[in-house]
C-alpha cells in the first residue's frame, strides 16, 4: 500500500456490541469511502490502487468490515443490513459527513442501504454491485447447498487456505480475461478461517429458497443521489444487467460497462477505473 495510506483503528458499537474495525486512510479533501465485498475481499484487496490514486483530490477511507482484514470476526450471524449499520456507525463514529461512497460487489449494496436509509452521500458509485437484483442463476444451487450439512464448506470459500493455486482456480472464475498476479496475492494474504465463515453466514442469510434477500430495486427511484454504475461486461457472478437496469430506474444513474472485465473492475482495470471515478467526482 501507497506511503500516503495509514492503517487506523477505531471502536464502534453495533448491535451493542464493541467492535474493533482497522481502516486504511490519506489524503486531503472532500470525504470518499471504499467499501469492499464480502468473503474474499479487504480494503488493501480491492482498493489498493484506487486509495493512493484518489488521495491527490480526497480525503479516503476503507474500512475493513468486521469478519475482514485486520478488522475483528466475532461470531455472530453476518447479514447486509448489519454491515449497513456498521457503515453509519463508523460515519458518526469519525465525524464525516456528505461523504462519496464507493462499494464494490456486497460494498454496493451497503452503500445503497446506507442512501435510502437516511445517509446523506455526495455521490455514489456502485461497482459490480449487490442488491440491484432479486435472483442469479447460480443462486438456487446455492441456497439448498448451504442448508446441506457439510457441503457449504464446498461452496466459494473452499480455496485451500495457504494455496496460492487454489486462490488463483478461485479468482480465474471471477474475473475476466486477465487476473493480475498481484490480485491473487492480496487475496490470499486476506482470506482466513474466520473470513470464510463469515462469508458462509452471510451466504446463508442472503440465498433465500425464493430469490435474494438484499433486493434494491424497487426503491431506486426514490434516490436522487448521482451515481455512477460501473461494471465488467465479463462478470460470471452479478449480470451487468442489473447495472444496466439501475441506470435506467435512477433519476441520476449512468453506466460504464467495462470491456472484457470480471467481477473486479478496481484490479482488472485499476488505470481506467480510478480515471472513470475521479472524471465523475
Amino acid at each position: 500500500m501507497d506511503e500516503a495510506i495509514e492503517s487506523k483503528q477505531v471502536n464502534l458499537s453495533v448491535d451493542g456490541d464493541e467492535t474493533g474495525v482497522r481502516y486504511l486512510t490519506g489524503g486531503d479533501g472532500p470525504p470518499l469511502l471504499f467499501l469492499h465485498g464480502i468473503g474474499m475481499d479487504a480494503a488493501t484487496v480491492s482498493w489498493r490502487y484506487a486509495l493512493p490514486a484518489l488521495a491527490d483530490e480526497r480525503t479516503v477511507y476503507a474500512p475493513d468490515f468486521p469478519g475482514h482484514g485486520a478488522s475483528d470476526k466475532p461470531r455472530r450471524t453476518y447479514t447486509t443490513d448489519y454491515y449497513v449499520d456498521v457503515l453509519s456507525a463508523f460515519v458518526d463514529e469519525l465525524g464525516i459527513e456528505g461523504a462519496g461512497l464507493v462499494g464494490i460487489s456486497m460494498g454496493g449494496s451497503v452503500a445503497l442501504g446506507h442512501a435510502l436509509d437516511g445517509g446523506d452521500p455526495d455521490r455514489l458509485v456502485l461497482v459490480d454491485s449487490y442488491g440491484l437484483g432479486g435472483d442469479a442463476y447460480w443462486r438456487s444451487g446455492a441456497s439448498v447447498a448451504l442448508r446441506v450439512p457439510f457441503a457449504d464448506s464446498m461452496l466459494w470459500g473452499s480455496m485451500g487456505m495457504g494455496s496460492r493455486v487454489a486462490v488463483r482456480t478461485s479468482l480465474r472464475g471471477l474475473a475476466g480475461t486477465t487476473l493480475p498476479d498481484d490480485l491473487v496475492d492480496d487475496v490470499q494474504a486476506a482470506i482466513s478461517a474466520d473470513a470464510m465463515r463469515t462469508l458462509r453466514s452471510w451466504q446463508r442469510h442472503e440465498f433465500q429458497a425464493d430469490g435474494l434477500r438484499t433486493d434494491y430495486s424497487d426503491r431506486l427511484s426514490d434516490l436522487d443521489v448521482p451515481t455512477l454504475l460501473v461494471h465488467g461486461s465479463a462478470d460470471p457472478l452479478l449480470p451487468i444487467s442489473w447495472s444496466k437496469r439501475a441506470s435506467e430506474q435512477l433519476p441520476d444513474g449512468r453506466l460504464l460497462s467495462v470491456e472484457g472485465c470480471g467481477h473486479w473492475p478496481p484490479r482488472e482495470r485499476p488505470e481506467q477505473f480510478n480515471q472513470a471515478v475521479a472524471d465523475f467526482l
